[in-house]
């Protein structure tokens, strides 16, 4: 049925010369319009609503029997690869908890594959009752400060433009190359312009006054505020201001005093980075909203943030609200408070419905994988075996600038400390001062690169953790004790393609194999949440605290553009000097 013929049926369901797919009565219907609750029939065809008001003839009819229904959830940023699932899977899991439409960056997997990485990810989106939108990697590789797997310029990014699913220009995180006018970073910012194109912003560690230099390249939207000052200016500066809640970065209870009935329209709700584990126990955006309304946030206002706002904020013309000409995708809640969810709807069909996914409406299969799937030999290739003296530290000092963690956030501190050294001169780890080893594995090219650094904050008493997804290079980052607790880790995660893993005295106690870029998982969700437990239990066994997630933790103490000291596999990093810099002081 072509664009002509759906628009004639709706127009005739809408006059009601024709009946409707679908009626859903006695519902409460939220207006996140008006920021009323309004009753009516809603009538359905061809997967959008067609009217609101007295409708008698359907094929099917639903009672709602006095439940809310609110339009279908969008989570305004986020990467699925942290969620290590592929695109169908993911999808099973976010629907559960009502989010029908995500605006994704694939920028994980193009910094491993490229273009390749871009185009795996919209194919493997393809025919799933998720919308997936993509805003295109615009920093790969985020610094030149690291190895990355690729580099895309303005020319490779510039036909992905004209796919259907692609928006515009992912978070512009090399703010340098964007305040110097770099001519390859304008090119990017001119393509999306020309092409009436989104472009979200990345302003960590940004003043007011260098804010003006995103909006004055068009830049609209910012997830990177971590205060209500730093919400407020966003928000003056006429930024939408994206409220993030995820696995590490948690926001949103301290941006929350930003929002007012005032400014509450340009607000949105996103998760960024978010584990399986997390997105199944506590949800997607809808976690958000509970948290906003349970710390005083107007209810309506929070779930018209996570739909109107999410979907004008994108140009998302048909999403976001349940009105005449909009997709029916809705939600019934037992209770808006709490936004507990009985039913969920994408494009007029059940896909969640009293704790039960509706599994025949994924296809059987996903797209097909890129030709003869060179993901098998991402890692194996591409990494430069671990020498004898790859993770030894010699020090001149014993004072050393140490990475400090901040639980729950992507920032770090920079320290100074002493510490201890042995007769070679050469760092040891200390659990009585918390300081471990850190390394990071280049595992693209070849170069053998080894950065090694020193953390304080994760509280292992013994053994090494270790992962394939380090943001946003994505080369090997392992944190440990002892070398050779680092070595096992490390050479088990290369001998299975890439993934998450715990080791203790020279055994893995637990593992997690992401051999599709070494970022997702081939297995179900369900099977990669066991998994996950399994690697809880083995940090539990080293010692590792439990306020915060390791590996989501670890996995950001490569990304430069994120203050204040990193490690890249090019050495230690200031964020305050845009350097790198020596270990010991």
């Amino acid at each position: 049925m072509n664009t002509k013929e759906r628009l004639s049926r709706r127009i005739e369901v809408a006059a009601k010369r024709a009946a409707a797919d679908l009626i859903i009565r006695n519902g409460k219907i939220v207006n996140v319009f008006t920021g009323s609750i309004q009753s009516g029939d809603i009538a359905i065809v061809d997967g959008w609503i067609a009217g609101i008001g007295e409708y008698a003839e359907g094929a099917a009819v639903i009672d709602a029997a006095g439940q809310w229904i609110i339009p279908g959830l969008i989570d305004g940023h986020v990467h699925i690869e942290s969620s290590m699932l592929t695109p169908r899977e993911f999808a099973k899991v976010v629907l559960q908890h009502g989010v029908t439409a995500v605006v994704t960056d694939p920028h994980e997997m193009a910094n491993v594959m490229g273009s390749e990485g871009i185009q795996y990810m919209l194919d493997h989106s393809e025919g799933l009752p998720l919308d997936i939108y993509v805003n295109l990697p615009s920093c790969v590789p985020s610094t030149p400060f690291e190895t990355s797997g690729a580099a895309l310029g303005a020319e490779e990014l510039r036909p992905f433009y004209e796919h259907p699913k692609v928006l515009g220009l992912a978070e512009v995180m090399d703010f340098p190359a964007l305040a110097s006018g770099s001519p390859g970073m304008i090119s990017k910012l001119a393509d999306a312009n020309d092409h009436a194109a989104h472009m979200d912003g990345h302003a960590a560690g940004i003043s007011r006054e260098q804010l003006n230099l995103y909006m004055a390249a068009g830049i609209r939207t910012d997830h990177e505020a971590v205060s209500a000052e730093e919400a407020r200016q966003r928000l003056e500066l006429g930024m939408y201001l994206m409220i993030r809640q995820g696995t590490v970065a948690k926001d949103l209870e301290a941006l929350l005093p930003a929002v007012t009935p005032q400014n509450s329209r340009r607000c949105l709700f996103v998760t960024d980075d978010k584990l399986i584990d997390d997105l199944l126990e506590e949800g997607s955006v809808d976690y958000s909203i509970r948290l906003a309304v349970s710390k005083g946030l107007d209810p309506i206002t929070a779930v018209r943030m996570a739909t109107l706002n999410a979907a004008e904020c994108f140009g998302l013309r048909h999403q976001g609200a349940i009105a005449p000409g909009y997709k029916a995708d809705l939600l019934i809640l037992d209770d808006l408070d709490k936004l507990s969810i009985r039913q969920v709807y994408k494009d007029g069909v059940c896909v969640f419905k009293d704790s039960k996914l509706n599994e025949a409406v994924f296809p059987e299969a996903a797209s097909p994988a890129i030709a003869n799937n060179p993901l098998a030999a991402v890692i194996r290739d591409g990494m430069k075996p671990l020498q004898p003296d790859s993770l030894h530290l010699p020090l001149q000092s014993g004072s050393c600038h140490v990475i400090g963690i901040i639980p729950n956030s992507l920032v770090t501190r920079h320290l100074q400390e002493e510490v201890s050294r042995d007769q070679e001169k050469r760092f040891i780890a200390s659990v009585e001062q918390d300081q471990l080893k850190l390394a990071v594995v280049e595992r693209h090219h070849g170069t053998g690169h080894v950065g090694l650094a020193i953390v304080k904050g994760f509280g292992f008493r013994k053994g090494a953790i270790v992962s394939s997804v380090a943001h946003d290079s994505h080369n090997i980052i392992c944190a440990g004790v002892t070398d050779e607790d680092m070595r096992t880790a490390i050479e088990h995660i290369v001998a299975m393609n890439g993934g998450l893993a715990v080791a203790l005295d020279g055994q893995v106690l637990a593992s997690l194999s992401l051999p599709v870029g070494g970022l997702l998982s081939e297995q179900s969700y369900e099977e990669v949440y066991s998994e996950m437990q399994n690697l809880y239990a083995a940090l539990r066994e080293i010692g590792a605290p439990d306020t915060f997630n390791p590996f989501l933790t670890l996995s950001f103490l490569a990304l430069p553009v994120i203050p204040e000291l990193k490690l890249t596999d090019k050495g230690l990093f200031r964020f305050a000097s845009n350097s790198h810099i020596r270990v010991d002081a």
